[in-house]
């Protein structure tokens, strides 16, 4: 039986720092990552803790920011001279 290999979006081979090139795939209790760039290859035992999902930005809930006060902005002209008064 056969698993069906998935590429990882925005993962970099830790051999030759290939961007896109690493696929994942799980058999037998077993989860495995490859490079098609080059001959990297890792088998990773899978851990009761490796099935919960990762933390990331995009599944935490968003935190307010600490510093509500507002503060303008002053666009200034490079071009421009001070005048001498």
């Amino acid at each position: 039986m056969s698993s069906v290999k998935r590429f990882i979006a925005g993962v970099t081979c830790p051999r030759c720092a290939a961007m896109d090139r690493i696929r994942a795939w799980e058999q037998n209790g077993i989860r495995y990552r490859e490079c098609v760039s080059c001959d990297f290859f890792e088998q990773l035992p899978i851990e009761d803790d490796a099935l919960a999902e990762l933390t990331t930005r995009v599944n935490q809930p968003r935190s307010e920011p600490t510093d509500n006060e507002i503060q303008p902005v002053r666009i200034m002209d490079p071009d421009h001279k001070p005048s001498d008064s």
